[in-house]
């Protein structure tokens, strides 16, 4: 089975697929200064916990990381104790099949391409990805199936993490729908500005996007919706199209196949 890792700012996914089907997966914190012994413990016990992975052995492993610090980590991790699996990290030179027509490529996060790669693939171009994580992250995909720029926002966790810092009377609230708009407390107004609030947002630069990627027709743009936080706000936003928790995920596996077809046994991490 496929073992992939998309370590983001917050929040480290892994998934574990069985062919095309992720049969396991797992969310845990991004600390940048665990060790790859720590790393390697962490994983196993997660692998070791579940009936799904208890069986056959992880025959690849597919990472893409936007902390230099863990990447360092989890390559060496790879390389002590995961050397006899084929490994891939996404990063310059690896070919994932979408051109990057950005002014530098080597800034693009490597989730972002990721995203691109799996949006183009379950649902061709042109298309938008807004990806919830630490970041609200905008990413524009062509009708050609390249990656042509987005757009980046604060994301709701830090935002709200701000307010409470920078305001002495609001406090941080469960992040949950309320049941009105007009708040009838501050927890309410607080939870209706930002579920109600982001809402907006994404819809207003979504439809600005489209407009601009098919001018002619913005309602042929793909929205796909993804990231940890999407399920607090998807509901409230009319012009998402699709929901697909697990995209950065099927980016590393499609990559990873993409780079392991023309040969049987790739090289391990150095």
């Amino acid at each position: 089975m496929l073992l992939t890792i998309d370590v983001g700012n917050t929040n480290t996914v892994l998934g574990l697929f069985k062919g095309t089907e992720v049969v396991e997966h797992w969310r845990i914190s991004t600390d940048p200064v665990r060790t790859a012994d720590e790393l390697a413990v962490l994983l196993r016990g997660l692998l070791g916990q579940s009936a799904l992975a208890a069986g056959p052995d992880v025959s690849g492993i597919a990472l893409c990381s936007t902390v230099p610090s863990v990447l360092h980590e989890m390559r060496e991790m790879c390389s002590r104790y995961y050397g006899h699996v084929p490994a891939l990290i996404v990063e310059p030179g690896v070919k994932t099949g979408v051109p990057l027509r950005y002014d530098n490529p080597k800034e693009i996060g490597s989730d972002r391409i990721m995203n691109a790669v799996a949006a183009m693939h379950l649902y061709g171009g042109p298309a938008i990805v807004v990806d919830f994580g630490t970041s609200t992250n905008f990413d524009a995909v062509s009708e050609r199936g390249e990656f042509v720029g987005g757009a980046l926002a604060p994301g709701i966790e830090i935002s709200v993490d701000a307010l409470s810092r920078r305001a002495a009377q609001l406090l941080k609230v469960e992040l949950t729908r309320p049941a009105r708009v007009i708040g009838k407390s501050t927890v309410e107004a607080l939870q209706s500005g930002i579920i109600f609030g982001f809402a907006g947002q994404i819809e207003g630069i979504a439809t600005r996007m489209a407009a601009e990627l098919a001018p002619d027709d913005p309602d042929s743009v793909t929205v796909i919706a993804t990231g940890g936080l999407a399920p607090l706000v998807i509901d409230e936003v009319s012009v998402i199209d699709a929901y697909e928790p697990w995209l950065t995920l099927v980016g590393l596996r499609l990559t990873y196949e993409r780079n392991t077809a023309d040969s049987p046994r790739p090289a391990a991490l150095p």
